[in-house]
């Protein structure tokens, strides 16, 4: 069997990286209370669902931010007709740094947030979803990133990407009206390089962070999986990133999409609900700021940065 490039490079990297064993963890770079900034300023658009206020004010946002920082950036907007027959303008926005490098990481979240409630435990009205973690926390992991690279540009390629409509319809009765912006990356891919991974963040701002392998991830890139949570107790957050296989959830989220195309991608993602212990706020109106902390974006941010600084 021939082995694709990209993953010959990438299981290269994996030697390379169990040669120089458990140094001391990484200078710290990424600013959590500036991230968690990013997250109150989305919070504050209300609700970002696709053809609201909030939502071209948000998407107006990032198009201005992301062009002061990224070496170039490029915006993919369609429109997307859902089963029920609404027409949706979308936008993703995939921030590229360093874009000549041949050899590349990919990181992305959702920057969307959901129309009804439909967590099942949720007894209130089908009111929309704040998304406070579940949008806006990634999309400022991603943002503080873009901070960093601006002033301190990496060796590696990185591709920062904002996916739309990831939460707009039912994940079981409306499958295409999900993960819609993921899935049109997939089919839409900048030319040159794939990937060596990808990694996304979706939920990581939760005040009490516990981040199990994701069963999916596991599944389809265990390698990948392996990799982000040994950098991250080499970080010293091993605390977060729990090294449970098997603990975790199975999800169907954006690297899902990304994975039918061929891309090495894992979830990173605290997601224990139905146990009852926590995200019982998830698809809910509480899934407000007091349910998240600079300190979780901080972390998640640090194994990031450490990601990239290995390359």
């Amino acid at each position: 069997m021939k082995w694709p490039s990209t993953v010959l490079r990438f299981l290269l990297l994996l030697l390379l990286l169990a040669a120089c064993g458990e140094g001391a963890p990484p200078p710290r770079e990424f600013d959590g209370p500036s991230a968690f900034r990013y997250l109150e300023q989305q919070v504050a658009f209300g609700y970002r669902i696709p053809g609201s206020t909030g939502h071209a004010a948000q998407a107006a946002w990032l198009d201005s931010l992301l062009r002061e920082r990224a070496d170039t950036l490029v915006v993919q907007r369609w429109r997307h007709v859902t089963q029920k027959g609404d027409s949706l303008a979308l936008s993703n926005f995939i921030a590229r740094f360093n874009p000549a490098a041949t050899e590349r990481v990919l990181f992305l979240a959702h920057w969307d947030t959901r129309p009804i409630s439909d967590n099942p435990r949720y007894k209130g009205p089908r009111t929309p979803v704040p998304g406070a973690n579940d949008g806006a926390s990634g999309t400022a992991v991603l943002l503080g990133i873009a901070d960093v690279l601006k002033k301190a540009p990496a060796g590696v390629g990185v591709d920062l990407l904002f996916v739309d409509g990831e939460d707009y319809g039912n994940f079981e009765l409306a499958k295409n009206d999900v993960l819609i912006g993921s899935r049109y990356y997939a089919q839409h891919q900048l030319p040159g390089s794939r990937p060596l991974y990808a990694v996304l963040f979706d939920m990581v701002g939760d005040k009490d962070l516990k981040l199990l392998p994701e069963n999916q991830s596991l599944l389809a890139a265990p390698e990948v999986v392996d990799l982000v949570w040994r950098v991250a107790k080499e970080a010293g957050h091993a605390a977060v990133f729990v090294d449970s296989p098997g603990a975790g959830p199975t999800l169907i989220d954006d690297h899902a999409e990304l994975q039918k195309v061929g891309i090495r991608a894992i979830d990173v993602v605290d997601f224990k609900y139905p146990d009852g212990t926590q995200n019982l706020y998830w698809h809910t109106p509480a899934d407000t700021l007091d349910k998240v902390s600079a300190q979780s974006l901080q972390v998640v941010g640090d194994v990031a940065l450490a990601l990239i600084r290995r390359h």
